[in-house]
Order: structure tokens, then sequence, then C-alpha cells
């Protein structure tokens, strides 16, 4: 029997105890924010009431994300995005409008964790999807408004908010149930539509009646891939970003009316975590630029004894915090950034920092951070921009070279960092292939210590969309296109450790292992291959046969702690006979990434090289109970069960894994040997007839004659 099956996305390991086999898983239109000067406008409409006035404390924070600040029906000016949002212009007709709000990033988990602890990216040190979780030490309003006695409820609809990402501390509820009925082969599925969330949030807030409540809802819809339900797929087939936003529209309906005629009025704050570029500076998403189009955003605030208005103001997603507190009369931190946007006017200018890191985190491109103060939008990057947004609100003119000392002003305003690059932590390959879903890919290559013209991401804009093609013809399957996609990428920037990883994923994919592996050689020779290539490289070699290769290449990167590095070199130090050495790598591996089925799976198969059943058998448990999904992890739980002397449970754990893989050939031979044991010869004639008709005539050369013996001791049917 050869000792490998294909890839590290199941990354088996094949086994022999007494005829069992065992495997181990392996531009813009409008007018945009900044139009307006930072003093308040005529119609401000005055004053909100008194810090802790109005008729109870209950608070709504509803994000919707990936949500343009043009895109609502409420918006100033026209844009070619906005959607008839009749429900939320009713809020807004009602309510605060701000039409000069900015968020400090351009991706989702940074900008949530923003507003939730008050705090910039900087001080928090959430700064990217990938690879962040916020520290414990940090309150957040969820925490405050609990010790306060409130009943807590969150509902989000994508993996990037996981609770594992830290912002679950102080919720009672928080249900991030996307789904998870995933098999390790997948490509994931990590959001939920925006009606289930809104029903499972309405239902909690209604159960809550009488109790002081906070409830946060965030609703994923708008996000890429665009494909809006009936009946808004039908009203605009051409542009389905709108049809998105109308339907989030809809699906808010139920709770704004709840909210808004129980006569109870709480605070509620609506807003997005950042916007969409929808091609406006050659960016078709978010995430690379921090332009108006995903900077800005919608921004409302609806309560008791709020005057209806607008309120011209630079606002900020720091500012949210602290006017929930103004609102229930609770002291402010004083380290916060933020002031109450409930407030009058201070008469002093505010300042509001972003950033956007993928490019730099993700890609190694130059590091974007900035600054708006008044009108004036800085932008620091190897090749410096500065805007005037009041006079050219489409970021069209780069000012940087005519206002030098504006420019110099804005630039001193830039915080310093306490540390860089800001330390990430290790991720699962659930997580991986869950963010790579929802168009973040995971590859963490990091950045280097200086930029140039080159490394700025104004003038590698263009890889961006060819990486987004590339996420969009792996989705769909289509992996000899995404190949193709990812060869130009590469040509075209040898030194970005992401192409490469794009080429070998799609490579894999394709079935084309060889090749996959000659370019994860090539660029780790280089000294271009990322910790997510370099530990995928291990892996392969591993499966091609290699396994004291995949070794030399792991263990160095797992010394680092990285726990799928550790993972993996258990798996191939299983490989190299050395059982022992793998059951610590993989114990290591799930002090980093605690609950990671794969790693389960692969200890498992460990414990049975060890002879060490009962291990084995609660190992394969957790895996299996962790995801379901695995037919590798059902076959290692019937291999312990059977050596543990519970055969009738390990029919039934390979009958699973032949369900959830019909090609799982060691299994049908597990399953047809112990079922003739134990006199199940229907059970057993199924599975050695499949076995003997379609397993690979090479490999199983070997177990090829005893089941066609055993099926003629069988008898017919």
């Amino acid at each position: 029997m050869s000792p490998i099956r294909p890839l590290s996305r199941v990354a088996p390991l094949l086994v022999c105890f007494a005829c069992l086999m065992v495997a181990c898983g392996g531009q813009e239109n409008g007018s945009p924010p900044g139009a307006a000067t930072g003093a308040p406008s005529p119609d401000d409409g005055g004053a909100s009431p008194a810090a802790g006035e109005g008729p109870n404390g209950d608070v709504v924070l509803i994000t919707v994300d990936t949500l343009r600040w043009d895109a609502v029906g409420f918006a100033e000016g026209d844009s070619r995005w906005k959607s008839p949002t009749p429900r939320l212009d009713k809020l807004a007709s009602s309510g605060r409008r701000y039409p000069r709000a900015f968020a400090h990033n351009t991706i989702t988990l940074p900008s949530h964790a923003n507003m939730l602890t008050g705090l910039y990216p900087y001080q928090h040190g959430v700064r990217e999807n990938v690879g962040f979780r916020l520290g414990e030490d940090f309150p957040t309003l969820a925490t405050l408004l609990a010790d306060r006695g409130y009943r807590t409820g969150a509902f989000v609809s994508a993996f990037t908010l996981d609770s594992r990402y830290g912002l679950d501390r102080g919720f009672e509820v928080y249900d991030d149930q996307v789904d998870r009925n995933h098999g390790s082969q997948a490509f994931l599925v990590s959001e939920r539509r925006g009606d289930a969330v809104s029903e499972a949030a309405l239902a909690w807030w209604r159960e809550q009646a009488g109790h002081p409540r906070f409830l946060w809802l965030h609703l994923f819809d708008p996000h890429a891939p665009y494909a809006p339900p009936e009946p808004w797929a039908s009203k605009a087939p051409d542009h389905p970003y709108p049809g998105e936003v109308a339907a989030v529209d809809h699906f808010l309906s139920g709770l704004l009316d709840d909210v808004e005629t129980a006569g109870d009025e709480p605070l509620v704050i609506f807003t997005s975590d950042h916007g969409e570029g929808l091609g406006d500076h050659g960016e078709d998403t978010h995430g690379i630029f921090a332009y108006q189009s995903t900077l800005a955003v919608p921004l409302v605030i609806w309560g008791a004894g709020i005057e209806p208005g607008v309120d011209r103001r630079l606002a900020r997603h720091v500012d949210l915090l602290p006017t929930v507190l103004e609102r229930l009369g609770l002291p402010k931190p004083a380290d916060l950034p933020g002031r109450s946007l409930l407030s009058a006017a201070e008469g002093e200018e505010s300042i509001s920092y972003f950033e956007a890191m993928t490019g730099n985190l993700g890609r190694g491109w130059a590091p974007l951070r900035g600054v708006v103060r008044g009108d004036w939008k800085y932008i620091d990057l190897p090749i410096p921009e500065l805007y005037d947004l009041a006079a050219d609100p489409g970021e069209q003119r780069n000012l940087a070279s005519e206002e030098r000392r504006t420019l110099a002003e804005l630039r001193a305003l830039l915080p310093e960092e306490s540390s860089w690059p800001p330390p990430r932590q290790a991720l699962s390959p659930e997580e991986e292939a869950r963010l790579r879903s929802l168009g973040y890919l995971g590859d963490t290559s990091g950045g280097k210590g200086t930029y140039g013209p080159d490394d700025d991401p104004k003038r590698l804009i263009a890889l961006d969309s060819e990486i987004q093609r590339w996420s969009g013809l792996f989705a769909s399957g289509r992996f000899p296109e995404a190949a193709e996609v990812a060869r130009g990428i590469v040509s075209a920037r040898p030194s970005m450790p992401t192409g490469h990883t794009l080429l070998s994923q799609a490579l894999l994919e394709s079935g084309q292992s060889a090749e996959a592996l000659a370019v994860m050689e090539a660029a780790f020779a280089a000294g271009h291959a990322s910790p997510l290539l370099t530990r995928q490289l291990g892996l392969t070699l591993a499966e091609a046969g290699r396994p004291a290769e995949a070794v030399a290449v792991l263990e160095p990167l797992a010394a680092s702690g990285d726990g799928s590095a550790l993972s993996a070199l258990g798996l191939a130090l299983i490989e190299v006979r050395r059982p022992e050495d793998a059951v610590d790598a993989l114990r290591r591996a799930l002090d980093v990434i605690p609950d990671d089925a794969e790693t389960y799976e692969r200890l498992s198969a460990a414990e049975l090289h060890l002879e060490r059943f009962a291990d084995a058998r609660d190992h394969a448990q957790k895996a299996v109970t962790l995801d379901p999904g695995r037919p590798h992890a059902w076959n290692n739980l019937g291999v312990a069960l059977a050596l543990v002397g519970e055969p009738g449970r390990a029919l039934g754990a390979w009958e699973r894994a032949v369900e959830l893989d019909p090609n799982q050939f060691d299994t049908l031979f597990n399953l047809g040997i112990k079922a003739a044991e134990l006199g199940r010869p229907d059970l057993a004639r199924r599975a050695l007839r499949d076995f003997v008709d379609r397993a690979p005539r090479d490999r199983y050369a070997a177990d090829l004659p005893r089941a066609r013996g055993l099926l003629r001791d069988l008898g017919p049917e």
C-alpha cells in the first residue's frame, strides 16, 4: 500500500494494523463626504438631550458590511450606486445624519474592533482580517454594558467576525453560526444571508423585553461576490451590488419597525464597517486603498430626544462608544480618542487616523496610513497623496507637490507604531480556507523594512484585480484558468509570495501535483515562499514520498511556533517513522490552534502507529465532532474502535467515511473485512465488490486477491 495520498487538503497516511488501513488527514460620482467644512452646519438642528435622559437605556448597533456611503437612498448627491432603501431613509429622516463619517480601516475585523473598543487599530492591535485577535485586556461596549447588568446579544453573518477573533467578549449571546457543515476539501461558504440573521436578532430582542438590552446586528450581504436574491436580482441584473443593498434594507425592516413602534425608542446607530471600490481608482473591492469609496461610511443616530437633521462635523467610528456612554450617563474612559457625537460642537478640529494594511501584510506592498484633518486628507505612501476633499471630492488631483506645508503638518500627525510589523497569530487550515472563501487569501507573507515607489499600491493595483479574478475562478472550481491567471501574477511580480501561493494552489486542485511541487520548490529556493507556501511545500513533499525533505522544510517553520506548521510536521514525522516526535509536534500544534480537526485527525493516526488505540479513538472522535465531514478521521475512528473491541461501532464509522467519500478504498476494504467477520454478509459483499471493481490495481495489488477470495467465500447474494 502507498503510504501517502494527495495533498494537505486531506493529507492522508495509510498504515496496516491487523489488515486495517489508517488515514491521517493530511471612481466616484456625486459629492462624497468631505465636501463641507468641519464646522457645524446651520441645519444641525440643535443639541441632544443631556446625558442619561430618554425613555430607557437600550442600545442597537447595526453594521452593514461593505456598504458605500453613496449607496443608500438618504446619501447626499447623485451616485450610480445609489439603491432604493426606503426603510433606512425613514430612519435617517427621523434621526441625525452624519455625511462626513469615516472608518479607520477598510476591512471588516479591525473596523468592528474600532467601533466596539473606541480605539484606533494601532491601539488595540487588530490590523487585518488574517492573523489577528482582539486581546482580552481591552474593554468593549459589550463588556462595559454587561457589567451594568445589560442583556447583550450579537448576531453576525460572516466568518471574519467569528467568536475566535475576540469580539464576543461581553456578549451573553454571540450568534456567529455561519455554515459549519463543511468538509476538509470544500471551498467553504462562510457567510449567511441577512434575513436569517435579522430574524434571529429580532427574536432575541423581543425575548429580552423588560431588561436593559444591547444588540449588535451585522449583515454581510453587499460583500463580493454580489448575488442579490429575488426580486432584487431581476430589478437590476447588470448591477448586482445595489441589489444587495436594497435587499439589506428589506431585511432590516422587521427589527427597525419593532424598535420604532414598541414605545421603547432605544438609541439606534446605523453604519457600515467600510465601503467598496467598485472600480474607483482601479480598486474592485476593498482593503488596498483608502479613498472615499472605501473609507467613507453612512452614519445615522436615532433615538428619543435626538433632533432630526444633519451634522457636518467629522464623525469617526471611534466616536461611537463615547456617544453611547454619554447617552446612558456613563463615564467615558480617559484613554479613548473619540468624543460623543451627541455633544454640542467643541470648537476644535477633529482628526481621524486611517490605514489599509492588506497590501502590506498579505503581499509585501508598502503599508498605507493617513489622516483626515478638516477638508484635508493625507495618504502616506512612497508616492504621497494629499487631497482637498471640499474642492476635489473624487480625489482626482493630488496636491502633495503643491501643498508641501500642509502635507508636512498632516504627516506629523501620524502615530508612532509600538512595533512593526504588527505581531500576528497563527491560522488553522480551516481558518485559511474559510477566509479564502470570502476573498481573504490568508497568505501572511508580511512586508519588508523599507519601501520605494515600485512598492506603492497605486502601481500594483492591477495585480489586485488579477488576484480577485483568481479568487473568483478558484471559488467556482475553474482551477486550470485560475492557474493561468496566477502565472501572470508571478510573472508581473516574482518577488511577491502570494503569486506563487496562488499558482501552487490552483495546480494542486487541478491534479498537477508534480508541477505544483516544482513551483513551490523554486519559490522556496529563491526566498519567495511565505509561511503558507512553505507549509504546503512540506506537505506536498511528504505526499510525494519525500518525507525526510518535508521534515527538513517544516522544522524551521515549526520552531517559530506556527501551529499549522507543527501540525504539518507531525504528518511528515509519521511518514519517517517517528510517531513519538509526531505526537509531540501535534500536541504543541493544538496548544496554538486548539480545536483543529485536521490536527486531531493526524494525532489519531500517530497514536495508532504507537498502538495506543484508546487514545487514537478519542482523538479521532474529537476530529469528527469538530468536523463531521472528514472521511479519513472517520476511518481512523473505525480502526481504533475495532482495535479496542468495539467492532459494531467501527462498521458505523467506516460506513460514514465512504458516504462522505466513495473513493476511500482503504475504508471499503476495512468495512468489507470486518463486516464479513461479524456476520454482516450483505454489507461485506457491497463493500468488497466496490473495492474489487474500483480500487487502483497497482496500489492495491496485495489486497485485491484477498478481497476476491472473501467474495467467493461469501457466495452469491
